[in-house]
């Protein structure tokens, strides 16, 4: 079978069930991708099983209103799974080692829209270092830049020099909104833990949010497929997890597909990889 591909449509009678990403993949964070609702729409109709999986920093209900708002209706997807929902059970139920060490007061380092994660978390948010137990991660605040991480190396110094755990709620160290590159969570915690911070990541390409996607899926890997513009994580991942997946070029890692073809032999992953322009179903 080649490893590119057109459309979705020459792959749907080798798999039942699909982990699809969003951001880069569905939409760009500003409008929806061509072609991509067909494919939502024509995976619906041939009784395929869709799990939407993605690095958003909020709780999944806070994600469907916005795919609500681009137009997608959860009818389209079997279930939404997100970083950030993960981020809230963790907290929330403290029976991970690494959590239930962590005191109840939280420094937020992101934009006032990612707040939502607290809601209803028995946590006091505090608004310095000196103040704080511990940090989420949840991305740049756009009022300070998302361009570089020079914003924040201040505030991220003077949490190494406190020695304090930092929770990524976002592995993503891109994003593409429009025609912007900005940093994401990922790159500040990629700094973090560089310079000797204690970090835990919660998302793709981690192993354990894909065991969720996997209970929800509930058949074999071999019939699953994953679909994500993100080599770093979307691609990496689920090749970590043992599932073939579709690398689509039209998000955060824009290239020539015949670039993407050499990516992905150096890495050998051409056996389980496809890869596509943009999602699209012919």
């Amino acid at each position: 079978m080649p490893i590119n591909v057109s459309g979705l449509s020459e792959l749907v009678d080798q798999y039942d069930g699909y982990i699809i990403d969003l951001w880069g993949t569905i939409h760009n964070g500003v409008a929806l991708f061509k072609g991509a609702m067909a494919c939502l729409e024509m995976l619906h109709k041939c009784g395929k099983k869709v799990v939407l999986l993605s690095n958003a920093p909020r709780p999944a209900h806070s994600v469907m209103t916005q795919l609500e708002g681009f137009g997608i209706p959860c009818t389209l997807y079997h279930t939404l799974i997100t970083s950030g929902e993960e981020t809230y059970r963790y907290l929330k139920e403290r029976t991970d080692p690494w959590f239930a060490r962590l005191g109840q007061r939280v420094l937020p380092l992101g934009g006032t829209h990612d707040l939502v994660l607290y809601e209803q978390l028995p946590l006091q948010r505090v608004v310095s270092v000196d103040e704080a137990d511990f940090i989420v991660c949840t991305g740049p605040d756009l009022e300070r830049g998302a361009s570089s991480l020079d914003p924040y190396l201040p505030e991220l110094r003077a949490a190494l020099t406190r020695g304090l755990p930092m929770i990524c709620a976002n592995p993503d160290k891109i994003v593409v909104k429009g025609d912007q590159r900005l940093i994401c969570a990922g790159a500040m915690a990629a700094f973090y833990e560089e310079q000797g911070g204690d970090v835990f990541w919660i998302g793709k390409p981690c192993p354990a949010i894909y065991t969720r996607v996997l209970d929800r899926l509930a058949m074999k890997k071999e019939r699953i497929l994953a679909i994500g513009d993100a080599w770093e994580t979307d691609i990496k991942g689920a090749m970590s997890t043992g599932v073939a997946s579709v690398w689509v070029l039209s998000g955060v890692d824009h290239m020539s597909q015949e670039e993407a073809i050499k990516k992905a032999k150096i890495y050998s992953y051409e056996k389980n990889l496809r890869i596509m322009p943009r999602l699209q179903w012919t």
